[in-house]
């Protein structure tokens, strides 16, 4: 085997049936240019890496990385990309839907000088009609596309294009600095550092999905918009601590109902309902926190139940400190809406950060 000179990344989720055909479309279109193809399967139940495993034995360009109790796109692009031997890589879905005859005109354009290629959906003959099966998901992509616009300037005309290539140079420094949550890992990598790289484009047509089903969600979209104001404020607010506070506050709501629902209609008394509905509402929370904001770390099983109870613990004690910082700052003289909200958000820095360290840590 030659050394490669492009490794192309094809992160993966449920996508054994897509596997052997996107492998042998980019061995056709790849022709005599030596590439490898890593395979990042986040523990897909349909057994994409085994696929995956299966075809490397045959053919040694193909490797696979499965990731287990991890989870989202931009993390397995990251890892992808740093397992990769070549001095360019590039990234693009497994589910058939990026062109992959596209890939030498990219490499060829990266071989001209560009740090970063873009597979753009939105160029002068490129399209993106074919991929959406929904007028909904097509307007939903345009309006994704314009919002990115606003925070990444003109440097590109597809900023959630998920087909591009770049240098081993740039991909080392992304590696260390980009978010490894949700799906938008080029919004990410351009919002930072667009005005510092030479990037250039080549238009696709986005295609239809060959096998499965497609991983475009209410967790996606919740994700990339809590990305969206992360890169908004210049990175100062984590993408994780948004969503944190997003499912906190939806917790205020399920306090309330469950609150007058037990008081107010079954009559048990307010402390009672009070207690019952503070673990209601922190039950909620960490279903939700779970399922959105550590989606790619997320417990299973006897871990969920595990998990639950040291979110309770830690909660109650953020709860402790959120009343007695309050009390303080009012016994000071600060207004009473000042000190509570001052000990609530001191709460809510507190549980992120504990919560993350304890309930949701690295396995």
């Amino acid at each position: 085997m030659k050394a490669p000179k492009l490794s192309i990344i094809l992160p993966a989720y449920n996508e054994a049936k897509n596997i052997p055909l996107i492998v042998g479309k980019i061995a056709e279109a790849m022709g005599d240019v030596a590439h490898e193809v890593i395979v990042v399967d986040d523990d897909s139940p349909d057994g994409t890496s085994g696929v995956a495993r299966e075809i490397g034995l045959r053919d040694p360009v193909v490797r696979c990385i499965r990731r287990v109790n991890r989870r989202g796109l931009s993390g397995a692009c990251i890892e992808g990309m740093m397992a990769a031997q070549a001095p360019i890589v590039a990234v693009m879905d497994a589910d058939m839907q990026h062109d992959e005859t596209r890939l030498p005109v990219m490499l060829a354009e990266i071989e001209g000088g560009a740090d970063l290629v873009i597979g753009s959906r939105y160029l002068d003959g490129g399209d993106a009609s074919g991929g959406f099966h929904e007028n909904t998901r097509a307007r939903g992509s345009e309006l994704a596309t314009a919002l990115a616009n606003r925070i990444t300037g003109a440097y590109t005309t597809d900023p959630m294009s998920g087909f591009f290539m770049m240098t081993r140079d740039l991909a080392d420094k992304a590696a260390t600095t980009v978010s490894r949550d949700g799906f938008k890992i080029l919004f990410d990598i351009v919002s930072r550092y667009g005005s510092e790289l030479t990037i250039r484009e080549v238009p696709f047509r986005f295609r239809e999905r060959v096998e499965g089903e497609s991983k475009l969600g209410f967790l996606v979209t919740v994700q990339f918009l809590g990305l969206l104001v992360s890169r908004y404020t210049g990175g100062l607010i984590p993408v994780k601590f948004l969503l944190y506070g997003l499912v906190g506050f939806s917790g205020l709501f399920v306090h309330m109902a469950t609150l007058l629902a037990l008081n107010g209609f079954f009559g048990v008394g307010f402390a009672a309902a009070q207690v019952l509905a503070t673990f209601a509402a922190m039950t909620t929370n960490f279903a939700f926190n779970n399922e959105v904001t550590y989606a790619h770390r997320k417990l299973t099983g006897r871990r969920f139940l595990t998990g639950l109870l040291t979110f309770y613990a830690v909660c109650g004690i953020g709860a402790l400190a959120n009343v007695s910082i309050a009390v303080r700052l009012f016994e000071w003289d600060w207004s009473a809406g000042v000190a509570g909200f001052a000990g609530a958000v001191m709460s809510a820095v507190f549980n992120y950060a504990v919560t993350k360290l304890v309930t949701w840590r690295d396995t």
